[in-house]
């Protein structure tokens, strides 16, 4: 299994599709990048976010209402990815890892019910294997609508983009991935990757209170080390001036280090590179 689990059961003779579809899916929103492949443009990109933290099946109908309101999803989908956002996940070292232990490696960090479906993704850059828990209502529902799909996890993309951009760099550098109601920190340095987590947040005290803690326990000098953000942030943004006024050197990452490039590029980091 490489970069994600294929399932590819039906033929809905949809080859000749010039869009690809990515969908990302979290409890508090999902978010569409319809890919046209010919031009290598994007189609259409939108996000719903929720009021509230939805359940499994509640997310499932919000999924399925999307789908019968918004016409850009009506297309033939030559290729459809599906990516599960969540924090029930861990990385493994390959050389550790065992396809019967897939349970232990999540049993002690994430809460996981004995009905769960666990599965994992293989870093295409790096010997790390991502261990996680996918929505299989999700899924089935996707398949039964278009057959043929791939699904991976978050953490899978963007682990291997941020490891391709620095791939050529010996420099430590923090990388903070910024969504709705969580962020994801990653450290790298000498190509390798150094520090990765997820944290929930509330307030920019939580945002501000995480960085510098893993900064602290990683013994990093908030005065030298490089802090780039993405997702949903911007200059004028509280988390982004709470972190220039605690780290000196914070910028938001070019849209150079895209895939595929829009008006709101960082704010789609991991969709944008999905494909």
């Amino acid at each position: 299994m490489e970069t994600g689990q294929k399932i590819i059961l039906k033929n809905n003779n949809i080859s000749e599709s010039i869009y690809e579809l990515s969908i990302q899916v979290n409890l508090n929103g999902l978010s569409f990048f319809v890919l046209n492949s010919m031009s290598s443009k994007i189609d259409f990109l939108e996000t719903v976010i929720f009021d509230k933290k939805q359940t499994p099946h509640a997310l499932l109908d919000q999924l399925t209402h999307c789908f019968n309101s918004l016409e850009e999803l009506h297309k033939q989908f030559r290729k459809v990815t599906i990516i599960h956002d969540n924090e029930l996940a861990t990385l493994v070292p390959k050389p550790l890892f065992d396809e019967t232990n897939l349970v232990d490696y999540l049993k002690f960090n994430t809460k996981i019910l004995k009905t769960d479906f666990i599965t994992y993704d293989h870093l295409s850059i790096a010997d790390i294997m991502v261990v996680y828990v996918p929505l299989m209502n999700i899924n089935n529902f996707i398949f039964d609508r278009f057959g043929s799909f791939e699904y991976k996890h978050s953490t899978t993309i963007i682990l291997n983009r941020i490891l391709t951009l620095e791939k050529n760099s010996n420099l430590l550098k923090m990388y903070l991935n910024i969504e709705v109601s969580h962020f994801e920190i990653i450290v790298v340095e000498n190509n390798k990757l150094k520090f990765y987590n997820r944290f929930e947040y509330n307030t920019k005290e939580d945002f501000i209170y995480y960085l510098l803690f893993t900064a602290e326990q990683l013994q990093l000098n908030p005065e030298k080390f490089p802090a780039v953000l993405m997702g949903s942030v911007n200059k004028n943004d509280e988390l982004y001036q709470i972190a220039y006024k605690y780290v000196r050197h914070v910028s938001i990452l070019s849209k150079d280090a895209m895939l595929y490039s829009s008006d709101t590029s960082p704010k789609h980091f991991t969709l944008l590179n999905s494909l």
